[in-house]
């Protein structure tokens, strides 16, 4: 069945303040950059050209608006994002270690993202992607976990292809045996999963690659992908597994590089027939380009304000070919 969407995202949408330095008198310096994972993900997949949507929810706040053009700005459709009257927009605090790794701290007790209710999300839109995505983050707090969850069973039930990123931030989380019996408990409503190496370990209690994903695919994906960092990323597709090399690059910070990637991956795999029928040699070639688009976003401060055209990736890919000769 044609859908309007290639990807239609749900979940959490914030400010990440990311630390960028300090001022004369010793006072941290904040940049305000755009984020929430899902969110990432449909602007990383609409700048590589796919057709996306987002549904979420923001404060009554110039914070808030601020979001909304920019998704809106990136050529996102917009229509299912909803503002909280009275609760604020979500903002994570991010400081970064010398490698550009990060480290969240939450102010959302409560943040208008976990106010998504189940009357907020237009279950037409919902129905009209060819793979609908979501997070853990959104699984943390009610009623955006209920709100979240129903429009997975909705995508289900029209036919569309779900992804599910697990994206383990355990300051949202009573304790990690809560977080990871919902997060598991996620995996079985999803198609494509993609997880860190360390939330692998964490959802399937094994650390090798081919166990851990062989573990996660016995729950229900077709697809697994473990990402691991500029090592690139390990794959199983049913009995077949493979590794496809990351791209180094210096990195300037790690934030939205993982959704950066996973935009990619569903960009790409929606121009499929079939995505399910997808060959090994057809996937590498998408997970190549991930990892190229991944590292472009890595090489660049902020998470959305990083995010790569289509345009820049194929300049990486040309230039390499130059290089080769």
């Amino acid at each position: 069945m044609e859908k309007k969407f290639d990807i239609v995202s749900v979940g959490e949408v914030l400010i990440d303040m990311t630390a960028t330095g300090r001022t004369d008198s010793g006072a941290a310096i904040y940049a305000a950059n755009p984020g929430g994972a899902p969110a990432n993900v449909a602007v990383a997949a609409a700048r590589l050209g796919a057709k996306t949507a987002f549904i979420g929810r923001t404060g009554p706040d110039p914070l808030g608006q601020g979001l909304k053009a920019v998704i809106a700005g990136s050529g996102v459709d917009v229509s299912g994002m909803s503002a909280d009257p009275s609760v604020p927009t979500t903002i994570a605090l991010v400081s970064l270690d010398e490698k550009g790794e990060r480290d969240f701290t939450f102010l959302r007790n409560p943040g208008a993202d976990m106010m998504l209710s189940e009357k907020d999300v237009p279950l037409e839109l919902v129905r009209e992607g060819k793979f609908v995505h979501f997070g853990s983050v959104s699984l943390s707090a009610e009623p955006e976990r209920s709100a979240t969850l129903a429009a997975v069973q909705a995508a289900r039930e029209a036919g569309c292809l779900v992804s599910y990123d697990p994206n383990y931030r355990q300051p949202l989380w009573p304790d990690e045996q809560a977080a990871v019996a919902e997060m598991k408990a996620a995996v079985k409503r999803c198609d494509v999963l993609k997880v860190s190496d360390s939330e692998m370990m964490l959802l399937s209690g094994a650390g090798n690659l081919s166990q851990g994903s062989a573990a996660l695919t016995e729950m229900g994906p077709y697809l697994v992908l473990v990402t691991l960092g500029e090592d690139g990323v390990f794959y199983r597709m049913g009995a077949k597994t493979g590794h496809i090399s990351g791209r180094h690059v210096t990195v300037a910070d790690t934030n939205g590089a993982g959704d950066t990637f996973l935009g990619a991956v569903l960009c790409e795999l929606a121009k499929l027939p079939d995505p399910k029928a997808a060959t090994p040699r057809q996937l590498e070639d998408i997970l190549r380009f991930a990892n190229v688009a991944a590292s472009v976003t890595a090489s660049r401060p902020g998470a959305i304000p990083a995010m790569p055209t289509r345009e820049e990736v194929e300049q990486v890919f040309a230039n390499a070919r130059n290089l080769m000769g």
